[in-house]
């Protein structure tokens, strides 16, 4: 699987290019987005954009990305509804309106991209996402945790600080060798540890 971080703005989520066909998250500028993504693709060969969640900083380039590529937008079906509300997106934190985007796949948890399986990870927002690679222990954990054990804030729109220590708990399941998060540095050291040390953290809370 080959993996491409995108530079994305410093206030902007982490973006990233999967096999040259998958884009996971957008950040909020769908223009800088697409000027990115032609440094390594033709911007037809990009088939799927998957948010991990509603937050403008993960979805508000989405639309323009979709339709400068063609490619089709997946979220999560709890999290698809609210793309259109400027307090669940977070959009107003921002200064801006919600993003115009019109997700073409609703996703429920256990879909497939590729080698990527869909795991729903609510608490951050209803319908967070993180996405598994099991051959290469590979995690997109999107804003569910972070590096050195930090996780997704509960206190915006739709957070549920309880939903968000079981979905910790589940990923403390998998053997995960390297985590992709939606903000922060690559975790390639001692991830599975990581992991667990977040789902310490949030259950002090």
């Amino acid at each position: 699987m080959k993996i491409v971080k995108l530079n994305t703005s410093p206030n902007d989520c982490n973006a990233y290019l999967v096999d040259g066909t998958i884009l996971i998250d957008v950040g909020m500028d769908g223009n800088s987005m697409i000027s990115e993504l032609k440094k390594y693709i033709q911007l037809s060969e990009l088939k799927t954009i998957i948010l991990t969640h509603c937050h403008y900083d993960h979805s508000g380039g989405a639309g323009d990305v979709a339709l400068a590529t063609g490619a089709k937008i997946a979220i999560h079906k709890d999290d698809g509804t609210l793309l259109k509300d400027s307090t669940a997106t977070a959009s107003k934190l921002f200064g801006k309106k919600a993003p115009e985007v019109k997700p073409d796949i609703l996703l429920k948890g256990g879909e497939t991209f590729g080698s990527l399986v869909v795991i729903h990870t609510p608490g951050h927002t209803p319908g967070g996402i993180c996405l598994y690679d099991a051959a290469t222990k590979t995690l997109f954990s999107g804003d569910t945790v972070f590096e050195d054990g930090s996780f997704g804030r509960t206190d915006l729109y739709g957070g549920n600080q309880g939903k968000l220590i079981e979905s910790i708990r589940k990923l403390t399941l998998l053997d995960v060798r390297i985590m992709y998060p939606g903000h922060g540095d690559v975790v390639s050291n001692n991830a599975n540890e990581q992991i667990k040390l977040s789902l310490a953290m949030a259950s002090q809370f």
